[in-house]
């Protein structure tokens, strides 16, 4: 497999976190480039990883991961979509009342987790390159590094969505993930019928 396969790769799969960092991007508060820098950072040992694990998978579940990686990120990404809606409609004094710990903490695992959503094509992704002869370390390396820039880069312009469009902007961003599931989803089902 050539360079620039491999970096092509890379950036096909970090395009469903990009969206994503997008709108989680627009519904942070002012977030600044060290914000950006950990949300990619986060999205992109998530996108490495995954990778790695479905190459390890390998010839034995190719068929269970490809039967159902599209649902899973449908499910997902729907449910993270549906709690960033929830968020954007409440009052804004709820959101004063909570302590600044316990949403970092929240944040991380809303983060990892929409991580590991936009991630599950990288799996199956994973799974096919078991039957190519390629180096999976540095395939996952350049899906990581790809995903880290492409993801801190869509949380700096959801900050700019998120100047314009203000506190609703969580609604975009709920939106955008539903979307991206939808899609994830309809992309799968419409290449098996």
């Amino acid at each position: 497999m050539s360079p620039l396969s491999i970096l092509l790769i890379g950036f096909a799969m970090s395009t469903d976190a990009f969206a994503a960092a997008i709108g989680k991007g627009a519904a942070m508060r002012r977030p600044r480039l060290p914000d950006a820098l950990r949300a990619g950072l986060i999205f992109g040992v998530i996108e490495a990883i995954t990778p790695l694990l479905g190459w390890l998978l390998g010839r034995a579940t190719s068929q269970y991961v490809e039967a159902f990686d599209h649902w899973i990120a449908f499910v997902l990404l729907g449910a993270l979509g549906v709690h960033m809606i929830v968020a954007g409609l409440r009052p804004d004094a709820e959101e004063e009342t909570q302590d600044a710990g316990d949403n970092r903490h929240h944040r991380f695992w809303t983060l990892a987790a929409t991580g590991l959503a936009t991630s599950i094509d990288a799996a199956a992704v994973g799974v096919s390159l078991a039957f190519l002869d390629v180096h999976i370390g540095v395939v996952a390396l350049v899906i990581g590094l790809c995903t880290l820039v492409m993801v801190t880069l869509g949380i700096m312009l959801g900050r700019v969505l998120g100047a314009l469009v203000g506190k609703r902007a969580e609604i975009v961003g709920g939106v955008i993930l539903i979307v991206i599931g939808a899609s994830i989803l309809y992309e799968h089902l419409h290449s098996a019928a």
